[in-house]
């Protein structure tokens, strides 16, 4: 029997149950896939908890690596056998399931030097930062970034691939043993603000000039220091809202911090283009496969610790990349 993780109302982890379900015969461009690994990502708490609204019940989830069982008519980018990666939005929603229809569109062809569960872990975090490092910004070795939560499992990846850009990072952190783990996978200098001001240590460390760019995946608890760490027309990336929603604010706030840029960037407006991502895709695959690109499974959980595994990631207790194992 099928099992999924579904929720009948919105709220804490509580609200999760792995439960059997029933999948029929895909439909056309759908096809039907058996998971072997779940990435387990932040944004699934704000379908959980109501800040990304979906209809109720529903199921969890937005990324996973298996096998394609079946495939429908008009199904052509993959076929029965394919091992295949996915991350998206509603399109994908529902990867917390042993096997599941999906749209045939989201899916990317995974190359034999990458491994399923390093795949449940990277796909959505490794997009994220292609973009980031490929996209947000022109890049030019020796500038110098701010990068937030720089022991999770986005920042673990940017960090590296800065490093590879020639960039200096400075990471933020809520531990001594975070911190640890920042400066092994590329971060120059880290800042404890659990016992340090974020503020002063970028300025110290930058001669007072501040960095050309913050990526903030924090929000609201972080906002202000990002901007008052930037440089002069420096560039504010807000890439999520951890600690809660960036309130509103006077534009002209952003004029008084030295004329700073801001942006909102979400990671289904850079693969929309199905050229685009797999030119992204592509050059992730390269990097992690030829081992430039470390990725870090530092959690593993089934399918029944869901709700376990929610309350670790929303304390903080979890670092790199977490999944789930089918």
């Amino acid at each position: 029997m099928v099992k999924a993780v579904r929720f009948y109302e919105t709220g804490g982890p509580e609200v999760l149950r792995l439960e059997n379900v029933e999948v029929g015969n895909p439909g056309p461009d759908e096809v039907r896939l058996r998971h072997v690994a779940v990435g387990l990502n932040y944004a699934d708490t704000y379908f959980r908890n109501g800040t990304y609204p979906i209809p109720m019940p529903n199921g969890i989830g937005v990324e996973a690596a298996g096998v394609v069982m079946e495939v429908g008519a008009g199904v052509t980018n993959v076929a029965v056998g394919d091992r295949v990666t996915y991350t998206g939005f509603l399109n994908t929603l529902g990867a917390y399931s042993t096997e599941r229809l999906i749209p045939a569109a989201p899916l990317i062809k995974l190359p034999e030097t990458i491994a399923y569960e390093t795949a449940a872990a990277m796909t959505m975090r490794g997009l994220t930062s292609a973009y980031l490092m490929r996209r947000i910004y022109d890049f030019k070795a020796g500038d110098t970034i701010l990068l937030h939560a720089a022991a999770g499992g986005v920042g673990l990846i940017v960090a590296q691939w800065a490093k590879l850009l020639g960039l200096n990072v400075i990471g933020t952190v809520s531990s001594e043993a975070k911190a640890e783990v920042a400066r092994a996978h590329g971060c120059d200098h880290v800042i404890n603000y659990s016992c340090e001001d974020v503020v002063t240590g970028v300025r110290d460390l930058t001669g007072g000039v501040g960095v050309d760019v913050v990526f903030d995946s924090v929000g609201k608890d972080t906002f202000m220091a990002s901007l008052d760490s930037l440089k002069r027309r420096g560039l504010m990336v807000c890439v999520g809202t951890a600690s809660g929603s960036i309130p509103p604010f006077d534009p002209q706030l952003l004029a008084m911090k030295g004329s700073l840029y801001m942006t909102r960037p979400a990671l289904a407006d850079y693969i929309a283009d199905p050229t685009e991502k797999e030119a992204l895709a592509g050059e992730l695959f390269d990097l992690v496969g030829s081992g430039r690109l470390k990725i870090g499974i530092n959690q593993h959980y089934a399918l029944e610790d869901a709700v376990q595994a929610h309350r670790d990631l929303e304390a903080r207790k979890t670092t790199g990349s977490s999944i789930f194992v089918i």
